[in-house]
């Protein structure tokens, strides 16, 4: 059998610029915004804080190739926050998993795009997530698997989680974030998108649905990371730049060095106006004039 190669970037293309991938996160939220449109829902405001991360990710980081996507030495991305799978389907298909003429059956009957990632259904998806906070110790067993060389894994790959950071609150994740450190996991990196904003907080009376604002503020998640035993970077997650410079220093770390916390701030809902930072737009979907004004005003930022 010929062996696949996964390369980063393709071997048939030249890396991409920060130019490069900004236009593609723009693209990537155009496509978020059309599908919601279309299907008449979606988590809008989580994929698009999060839209420069995947781009990023899967257009400069991570070992992949869509081609064969159950190649060994693949790295691993694991979209633990998975209610905003419309973000994670958009990088797929624009990274050729599958047609992005399939985005029209998101959320429809039957279709391999449900509003939750599907690992059984679509090429490319390393972990069915959904329930908030079981991504990262799923990426902690990946990780572990690979430094020990288990069955249909290979000791270079790296996984990649990205965390929501309403799910923080899930005492699973804290399990994880514990013992990775203590197996030495320097292949793993986790990201947390750090957008401020949450569905549910603590309700406040019978009919209140909780309080919304940062479910993190006035906690040093650095500092907690740090004494967890985590190589800690804090980053602005919707700076191109900044995050490339992130995942590079994540990639110097030795396999059996201490894992890598990226801490990126983010705006929910970032790149249209009236979706940033509003809880309106955790989930729903633009109306015909939302979506017009919304790609219009995408489109203006990167003439």
């Amino acid at each position: 059998m010929t062996a696949v190669s996964c390369t980063t970037p393709p071997a048939d293309r030249r890396r991409p610029t920060d130019a490069d991938l900004g236009h593609l996160a723009t693209r990537a939220r155009e496509l978020i915004l059309r599908t919601a449109h279309q299907a008449g829902a979606g988590h809008v405001g989580g994929s698009l804080s999060a839209a420069d991360l995947l781009v990023t990710l899967y257009f400069d980081e991570l070992r992949i190739d869509p081609a064969h996507p159950g190649a060994p030495e693949r790295d691993r991305f694991i979209l633990s926050k998975g209610h905003c799978a419309l973000g994670l389907y958009v990088a797929l298909a624009m990274r050729g998993y599958f047609d992005t003429a399939e985005l029209a059956d998101f959320d429809q009957g039957g279709s391999r795009l449900q509003m939750h990632p599907d690992m059984t259904k679509l090429p490319g998806i390393e972990m069915s997530t959904g329930s908030l906070g079981q991504g990262l110790s799923a990426g902690v067993g990946m990780a572990l698997g690979a430094r020990l060389g288990g069955p249909g894994s290979h000791r270079d790959a790296r996984t990649y989680v990205l965390l929501g950071d309403g799910e923080l609150q899930e005492g699973m994740t804290w399990e994880a974030a514990h013992v990775a450190p203590r197996y030495q996991l320097g292949n793993l990196v986790a990201i947390l998108d750090h957008n401020g904003l949450q569905q549910y907080g603590w309700p406040r009376g019978a009919d209140d649905r909780g309080d919304r604002r940062d479910p993190w503020a006035g906690v040093d998640l650095r500092a907690t990371f740090t004494g967890l035993g985590w190589r800690v970077l804090e980053i602005d997650g919707n700076d191109i730049a900044a995050i490339r410079a992130a995942f590079a220093e994540a990639r110097r770390s030795e396999v059996t060095g201490p894992p890598t916390m990226i801490l990126a701030t983010t705006r929910k809902g970032r790149g249209v106006s009236f979706t940033e930072m509003t809880i309106r737009w955790h989930t729903g979907a633009p109306t015909e004039e939302q979506l017009a004004a919304a790609l219009a005003e995408l489109e203006g930022a990167h003439r």
